[in-house]
């Protein structure tokens, strides 16, 4: 005679290491609303108190429109450059091992410990027409310094460790837990006679493909509202190679707080579409992958 297990027996336990759903919740809630939700509203609140017809006319001035194309254009290039050297760079940290290896994934992370003045700063030396690469640059013919080029240098560093940090752990459960063996698809596909590239191409890839996505949108994001290291090598000329975050900060220096918060919702706007966009996305794409296996 079958015996049938209750749900309650047949549930596996949690154990629990923080306190109850209400307290963990009503702190995490808390932390939200001061952190983020509080200060977002207050920008949101300042902006509608201009009235839609001044906020317009604030947002579609022809000066700030061409900030828009600037960082929108210098922006995505930085992302994309971060999308391909991201993507190898933590391919060579997590499939060879070579010396100076640790010391190499720890620089990763060097753009967020540094400060985006000190950043802006650097780079503006290295690249200027008398610094160390500004001065074989310009022996080619190619000014990177006070120029948009310079924008686009200065995102990308800032952001490349959003594309690192996000594929890395992707590529470390892809990789064999012995360096001299191959996961089971890549031996399979080379059994089959595939080559290198089409093994990578067609089983590697299609799995790293989410969390590459993810890694350019969270660089392009993060692009879109750098300032600190832009400023100090872009140049600022107006129409050329001036930034949104720039004119956010040219009206604070004007003290037209209102205006400056018109333009820094639209930054605000833009990242919060993409990032929900991006959400949706790999949560699509994510159930359709696993209902084909």
């Amino acid at each position: 005679m079958a015996t049938h297990l209750s749900a309650t027996e047949t549930r596996p336990r949690h154990k629990r290491v923080l306190p109850g759903l209400s307290l963990s919740l009503g702190t995490s809630l808390l932390f939200i609303s001061l952190i983020l939700l509080l200060p977002m509203s207050g920008l949101v609140m300042q902006s509608v108190d201009m009235g839609w017809d001044r906020y317009w006319q604030v947002i579609s001035d022809e000066r700030v429109v061409a900030s828009y194309k600037v960082t929108l254009w210098a922006a995505l290039l930085a992302s994309i450059f971060n999308g391909f050297f991201g993507l190898l760079l933590a391919w060579v940290l997590v499939r060879y091992d070579f010396p100076g290896r640790r010391i190499l994934d720890a620089l990763v992370d060097l753009p967020f410990a540094l400060p985006t003045a000190v950043a802006g700063i650097t780079l503006a030396t290295l690249y200027a027409q008398n610094g160390w690469y500004g001065e074989i640059l310009e022996s080619l013919g190619l000014k990177v310094a006070y120029t948009p080029w310079g924008i686009v240098l200065a995102m990308a560093f800032t952001s490349i460790p959003f594309v690192v940090r996000t594929v890395q752990p992707v590529l470390e459960e892809l990789s064999p837990e012995e360096e001299e063996l191959s996961p089971e698809e890549e031996e399979a596909g080379m059994t089959l006679g595939a080559s290198d590239w089409s093994v990578f191409r067609r089983v590697i890839f299609p799995a790293l493909w989410p969390a590459l996505m993810t890694g350019i949108a969270l660089s392009f994001t993060r692009s879109l509202g750098e300032f600190g290291a832009v400023i100090f090598i872009a140049g600022n000329m107006p129409y050329v190679s001036e930034i949104t975050s720039l004119m956010i900060f040219v009206s604070l220096q004007e003290f037209d707080f209102p205006a400056a918060s018109a333009i820094a919702s639209v930054v605000l706007m833009a990242s919060l579409i993409l990032l929900f966009a991006i959400n949706i996305w790999q949560a699509r794409y994510l159930r359709r992958l696993h209902g084909r296996s």
